[in-house]
């Protein structure tokens, strides 16, 4: 079967491409590339988005160049520097965690949930000390960590939570104990990104910030624009991160069509589950009791020692697969001075081991899913028996 994508960007710009280039006609005749309605307007939109029609308390939206950005921006909002440790997970792509050093604070990693692949909640609580001025949960793959602990842990030691959201945009969370909401509301701040591929992708790079408190709203607002309220006047030190405009109007485009694109995963999805429940050394992807799942990825745990053989197997029958992460944040070389070492984090480093996630996007047909899920069980068959060759050889001498 051909053009399988890992994220197929191409169809789903083909079933709006006539709103895009009318959005983007719109900007171009407006001559507003920077700044203007367009960035204004998406703003209050996906503030109204996120908060939903009940609410009565304002989601104040702060977009800016990048997710990455975005995480920056609300540390630098928080003040925080040198002599400062932020907590955050091991097992994250590296985006959460340098921003962090390059304010010059401390990142202090902990492990992960085997089950959920986000943040372990025990472990944060271990690492806490009078140095702690952040806790930075990761919403992986598109569900919420455990948000009802980390938000008792913030109130008990008076530690804020930037959530990063850059995966699970429009995730809800409840505990059943008079905790919910959606992801990225519960911090003083909330962060994503509008990288092409996410669930809410522009044509470029974005990101934005989120919170409640208007305060912090106007720093982070302030801070994204060179420090400064107004031209020429500049309070605070800051930086150059702006969404642009061509990108606002496209994702004002796609916004009003984020529920039915997260539909369209979730069902994916439940087809995966189906086809792959009963598979011998699959384990399918665990959703949290308390967490919905926005399926940002699709990711599978694979035992016996064989995962990158049959991720190459499934390259050969031109099905793309994903293995996020290779390694966990303490095996980066750019970390090596944090001091961390091999054995520090046994779940990190066992997922990243194991992990495998396959094609997930709103395009995926019935035919193509039942056609990967075929030749992965297929390849796995294959897999065992050399295995199993192998350890026969071994037994008995052969070579």
């Amino acid at each position: 079967m051909k053009n399988i994508k890992m994220v197929d960007l191409k169809g789903l710009m083909n079933r709006i491409k006539p709103q895009i280039d009318n959005a983007i006609d719109r900007v171009l005749q407006s001559e507003r590339f920077i700044g203007g309605e367009e960035v204004e307007e998406f703003a209050k939109e996906l503030g109204d988005t996120m908060c939903g029609p009940h609410e009565k308390s304002k989601v104040f939206v702060i977009p800016c160049a990048n997710g990455t950005d975005a995480i920056q921006i609300a540390l630098m909002a928080l003040g925080i520097g040198p002599g400062d440790e932020v907590i955050t997970t091991n097992f994250t792509f590296i985006s959460t965690v340098e921003v962090i050093s390059i304010l010059g604070a401390t990142p202090v990693l902990v492990d992960v949930c085997e089950t959920t692949f986000n943040i372990d909640c025990d472990a944060v609580e271990q690492v806490i000390t009078d140095k702690t001025k952040a806790i930075i949960p990761v919403h992986l793959f598109g569900q919420c960590a455990d948000l009802g602990r980390l938000m008792e842990l913030s109130t008990r030691f008076d530690i804020p939570i930037v959530e990063d959201n850059a995966q699970s945009l429009l995730s809800t969370y409840c505990d059943g104990k008079g905790v919910s909401g959606a992801s990225g509301l519960f911090g003083v701040f909330g962060t994503t990104s509008f990288f092409p591929s996410k669930n809410l992708g522009c044509l470029g790079d974005g990101g934005a910030l989120f919170t409640r408190d208007q305060v912090l709203a106007l720093k982070a607002k302030s801070i994204s624009n060179h420090g400064g309220s107004k031209r020429y006047e500049h309070e605070v030190l800051g930086i150059n991160s702006r969404l642009d405009s061509i990108q606002a109007a496209i994702l004002r485009v796609k916004l009003p069509h984020l529920k039915s694109f997260i539909a369209k995963r979730q069902e994916a999805a439940s087809k995966y589950d189906e086809l792959l429940n009963d598979v011998e050394g699959v384990e399918i992807p665990v959703r949290s009791e308390k967490s919905t799942h926005v399926f940002h990825q699709y990711t599978l745990k694979i035992s016996g020692g064989v995962r990158d053989e049959l991720a190459q197997g499934l390259a050969d029958d031109g099905i793309p697969t994903g293995i996020y992460y290779p390694k966990g944040i303490h095996e980066q070389k750019a970390f090596s001075s944090l001091g961390y070492k091999k054995g520090d984090f046994p779940i990190s480093e066992k997922l990243s081991e194991t992990v495998l996630s396959l094609p997930m996007h709103t395009e995926l047909s019935d035919a193509q899913q039942n056609y990967i899920v075929e030749r992965l069980v297929s390849r796995l068959s294959e897999l065992r028996e050399l295995s199993a060759l192998r350890e026969t050889h071994k037994m008995t001498g052969q070579k």
